[in-house]
């Protein structure tokens, strides 16, 4: 068994080594990844650690800022880099496999057994290597941290309940604290939902009332979390009216709602979330109900293979692990990034299905099945590695133009709005610009400095004119870059307002 705990050990370290890996290899490509890294490099830049800034002068209202927080904190120790942007991902996704590890002990009579500790590393190894917790382990977005909050927060309930000490009573509260400082109120939806639903159920009130501090704790989660939220409204006054009924009641309402100011609302048929679910936790959410339905069939309870202390501890399991599913199925505006708070639990419930009582593994071909997506993603990982020009990423022509002699980053336009990577690998420097606003800048004469455009690929007809009397220097996968006289943009800005009023 020493032997088995030491292979499962090696293939979680190995796993969690790759993800680290990747991290420093790849660009970031947009949208995600370089909006909110760029949010973060602002913070860093001017030291505002209360408002995040969409843009210079632009506060960001959509998320709270513990995410930012961190990666600014890590630009600042390691450099603006990739590996930087991406560390606190990778560590939050860290503290959520030994949550999931510790989780999945404390459901045995006897945690400190061998087959106690095969079974948590299993449960460790599932949600690594499921679809989205693989990749989100290294991305930089702020679902990494209400993945956190909300596995720490139930885990605690959870291993509380299960004769764990006083200090996961106050971990609960901890992890509250920290998912309002990372995403907001969502988090005592996703958290409150499960409990409310295990106590109801079981009529475990004053069990769940003796097994944690509420007053204290709640005062402590107050203390930690109440000054931002006054200081951020203080600041700049709209931020609650935005955050709280906007992103958390419109948002979630209203499926095509236009008062996003950060990016465009989704519609998806309702119920969406479900098929997201299950391409979430491939290939393991699939093994799992596989082997539900074997267990079934075969007449194998749950409680024969867990030793839960209080009633319906399972039971709280499965809801942590459908509750975001659940409370997003009416709603159409979704990413599938939503359902990440439910994987860490899926993982508990899919390694105790998979083994019996002596934790030998069931499946001969888990091995195998733990490999692919780290595999896959390594793989996919290093191919756009050496070809970064496949993704939708400025960073290779940001460095290029870098590279040419008399031209520097504020001589760069992009034509409409400048993708965030753009932004990102030029630390803000580079601008957007309307037709009409380029069309007065050369008028008025370029003072000697070089203009260049970058127009969007798409865009054939600008392409098409500027080709006819500008120099295009370079090109990525989308923007195509011109070198542009006084002349030439002028022109090319004329017929196309002269199509657009003939249009109109």
């Amino acid at each position: 068994m020493t032997r088995t705990i030491n292979t499962l050990l090696w293939l979680l370290c190995s796993v969690l080594a790759i993800r680290l890996g990747l991290t420093a290899m790849l660009p970031f490509a947009d949208t995600t990844e370089p909006r909110y890294a760029e949010i973060a490099r602002i913070m860093a830049e001017t030291g505002d650690w209360i408002t995040p800034w969409f843009d210079y002068g632009v506060p960001f209202w959509g998320k709270p800022p513990l995410s930012f927080w961190t990666q600014a904190l890590s630009f600042n120790l390691f450099g603006v880099t990739e590996f930087a942007g991406r560390l606190p991902s990778w560590l939050a996704n860290a503290g959520i496999v030994y949550l999931v590890y510790a989780t999945t002990r404390s459901l045995h009579a006897r945690p400190d057994t061998e087959g106690a500790r095969v079974c948590a590393l299993w449960a460790a190894i599932i949600y690594s290597t499921t679809a989205l917790g693989f990749i989100s382990a290294g991305t930089v977005m702020t679902d990494s941290f209400l993945a956190l909050a909300t596995t720490l927060v139930i885990a605690s309930l959870v291993i509380r309940l299960q004769g764990g000490s006083i200090l996961w009573g106050w971990a609960f509260f901890i992890g509250l604290a920290i998912g309002l400082l990372a995403k907001g109120p969502l988090t005592l939806v996703l958290t409150g939902l499960p409990v409310f639903i295990w106590v109801a159920l079981t009529r475990q009130w004053q069990t769940l009332w003796r097994c944690l501090p509420w007053v204290r704790g709640t005062l402590v989660m107050l203390v930690l979390v109440l000054p931002w939220y006054i200081l951020a409204e203080l600041k700049t006054p709209g931020f609650l009216d935005y955050f709280i009924v906007g992103e958390h009641l419109k948002r979630f309402l209203i499926s095509d709602w236009q008062g996003d100011l950060y990016g465009n609302a989704h519609d998806f048929t309702r119920g969406t979330i479900w098929l997201y679910l299950v391409l979430a936790s491939f290939p393991w959410g699939l093994i799992a109900l596989g082997d539900w339905g074997l267990n079934r069939w075969r007449g194998i309870q749950a409680d024969e293979k867990w030793q839960p202390q209080r009633p319906g501890v399972l039971g709280l399991v499965l809801a942590a692990t459908l509750s975001p599913a659940v409370f997003f199925t009416l709603s159409g505006n979704i990413l599938w990034t939503y359902v990440l708070p439910g994987l860490p639990f899926l993982a508990v419930l899919a390694a105790g299905l998979m083994t019996g009582t002596g934790g030998r593994i069931l499946p001969k071909y888990a091995l195998a099945v733990a490999l692919f997506i780290p595999v896959v993603g390594a793989t996919a990982g290093t191919w756009y590695a050496f070809n970064p020009g496949q993704l939708k990423t400025e960073r290779e022509l940001i460095a290029r133009l870098d590279a040419l002699p008399g031209v520097t980053r504020e001589n760069l336009f992009y034509l409409g709005e400048a993708p965030f990577s753009a932004r990102f690998y030029s630390h803000g420097d580079v601008r957007s610009i309307s037709q009409e606003a380029l069309d007065r800048r050369l008028a008025q004469g370029s003072e000697g400095q070089p203009v260049l455009l970058a127009v969007n690929t798409s865009n054939k007809e600008i392409i098409r004119k500027l080709q006819a009397r500008g120099q295009a220097i370079d090109a990525s996968k989308r923007y195509t870059v011109f070198r542009l006289t006084d002349e030439a943009s002028r022109t090319a800005g004329s017929d196309t307002m002269q199509k657009e009023r003939q249009s109109g």
